[in-house]
C-alpha cells in the first residue's frame, strides 16, 4: 500500500489489456483509477474533472499524448506520466518538453509504474522536496516557496512543479556543483531513471529564466559533473 493518499488516476491507453493491467496495480495501491481509450475523449474528461495524474499512452486514436499533454498543460498543471516506445528517444524528450513530469518505456514493469506513481504524487503533493515559506532572491529573481510563486524582473513566470523545485534546490546550494544523478535522487526522488530528465528540465528553466538560454549565467554546466547554480547578485 502506498503512503500517499490515495489519488484520482486517469490512465490512458488504446490497449485495454495495458490499460486493465495498470489499472489493477494503481487499485491495488489505493487509487482510484478511470480507464479511456482515446486521446480526445481522455482530454475531454481531464479538463470537466482534472484528474491527480495522467498516466497517458503517446500513441493513441482521434488525439495523440503529446497533443492531450499540451493542450491540458494550456489550462490544468495535471502531473502525467507518458508512456514511449522501447527505444524512442525523441519521443521521451519531446514528452518531457511538452510538460510531462515522467515517461515510462514500453514494455514495462508494471510495479516500476506504480512505483513512479507514488514518485510523481509526492512530488506533486509538495512532499519530496522541502519548501517552507520563505523567499529566495537572486537579483532580479524572486522565488516566493510559500506562494509557489516566480518572478524575473517583477513579471510573474509559469514553471511546472517540477521545475519549481528544481530551480529552488539550486537556488538552496548556490556554487555548488551537482551531477545529473544527485538532482534526479534529490529533486525528483528516484533512486533509479533516466538522467536526460534532468537535462530536459533544465533546458526548459534556462528558456524562462536566463536573458540568452544559449549562453546561461545562472544554470551553468560543470563540464563531466552536471549543473551548478551561479548567483549573479
Amino acid at each position: 500500500m502506498t503512503t500517499n493518499p490515495a489519488a484520482r488516476i486517469l490512465v490512458v491507453d488504446d490497449d485495454p489489456t495495458v490499460a486493465e493491467v495498470v489499472a489493477r496495480y494503481l487499485e491495488r495501491d489505493g487509487h482510484e483509477v478511470e480507464c479511456v481509450g482515446d486521446g480526445a475523449e481522455a482530454l475531454r474528461r481531464a479538463l470537466a474533472n482534472p484528474p491527480d495524474l495522467l498516466v497517458l499512452d503517446l500513441m493513441l486514436p482521434k488525439m495523440d499524448g503529446l497533443q492531450v499533454c499540451r493542450k491540458l498543460r494550456e489550462r490544468w498543471p495535471v502531473p502525467v506520466i507518458m508512456l514511449t516506445a522501447l527505444g524512442e528517444e525523441i519521443d521521451r524528450v519531446i514528452g518531457l518538453e511538452t510538460g510531462a513530469d515522467d515517461y515510462v518505456t514500453k514494455p514495462f514493469s508494471p510495479r516500476e509504474l506504480a512505483l513512479r506513481v507514488q514518485s510523481v504524487l509526492r512530488r506533486a503533493r509538495g512532499a519530496l522536496v522541502p519548501t517552507g515559506t520563505g523567499v529566495l532572491r537572486d537579483g532580479d529573481l524572486v522565488v516566493d516557496v510559500g506562494a509557489h510563486e516566480v518572478r524575473l524582473g517583477g513579471a510573474e513566470i509559469t514553471l511546472t512543479a517540477r521545475e519549481f523545485d528544481l530551480l529552488a534546490y539550486l537556488l538552496r546550494n548556490p556554487r555548488q556543483a551537482f551531477s545529473r544523478t544527485a538532482l534526479l535522487d534529490r529533486v525528483w526522488g528516484w533512486s533509479f531513471g533516466d538522467s536526460s530528465t534532468v537535462t530536459v528540465h533544465v533546458r526548459r528553466l534556462r528558456e524562462k529564466i536566463e536573458a540568452d538560454p544559449t549562453d546561461p549565467r545562472r544554470i551553468v554546466t560543470v563540464w563531466g559533473v552536471g549543473y551548478r547554480y551561479e548567483p549573479l547578485s
